[in-house]
């Protein structure tokens, strides 16, 4: 073996090596990102107008659901029933709550419920429900064009699997959620 073959073998051998430490661990460290700390979702249906839009995308961060309950006014995405895609909505009630939908307004314990993120929602009546321990109640903020918890019953916290926490596209939709937020 010559010396150029020597040299460029041992060459060959440092640049696979300086790719294999370098890569391995940002691909395992891509891959705790997206999978425990937050990840890019596409919005895809119009259940959360005015306030989240059909093909907006937006960044969700899933550390807090280890550490706490989600809040009222959370835009929370929760897992898939049946292999469908996975639901964006807003938590309206939290667990050992009665919540009911009477007079066009939502109300949790007999307490009328402020919105400030709905546009407008013609709400027909609903309830009175009992929301059971390690569950809230979810809705769409466009109310007449949502299927959430109206539909299939309160979430268990443990399907509740990310927070969303910041719009990236379109480019004028850029910004940080605020559960108080108004359209």
């Amino acid at each position: 073996m010559s010396r150029f073959q020597r040299s460029f073998g041992k060459i060959a051998w440092l640049v696979i090596k300086e790719i294999l430490t370098t890569l391995i661990p940002a691909l395992i460290l891509a891959f705790l990102l997206t999978h425990f700390v937050g990840e890019k979702v596409v919005v895809y249906s119009q259940s959360m107008e005015p306030n989240l839009h059909e093909e907006q995308q937006i960044i969700v961060e899933k550390v807090s659901r280890y550490f706490q309950v989600p809040e009222r006014g959370d835009i929370v995405i929760v897992e898939a029933i049946d292999g469908e895609i996975p639901l964006i909505k807003r938590v309206i009630g939290l667990p050992e709550e009665v919540l009911e939908v009477k007079n066009n307004q939502v109300f949790i314990d007999d307490q009328g419920l402020i919105e400030p993120y709905l546009a407008s929602a013609t709400q027909r009546y609903f309830g009175p429900v009992h929301i059971p321990a390690d569950h809230v109640f979810v809705m769409g903020d466009n109310r007449n064009f949502s299927r959430d918890s109206r539909v299939i019953g309160p979430v268990p916290i443990e399907r509740v699997r990310a927070k969303a926490w910041i719009s990236i596209w379109p480019i004028d939709e850029i910004r940080m959620f605020d559960k108080k937020q108004k359209p």
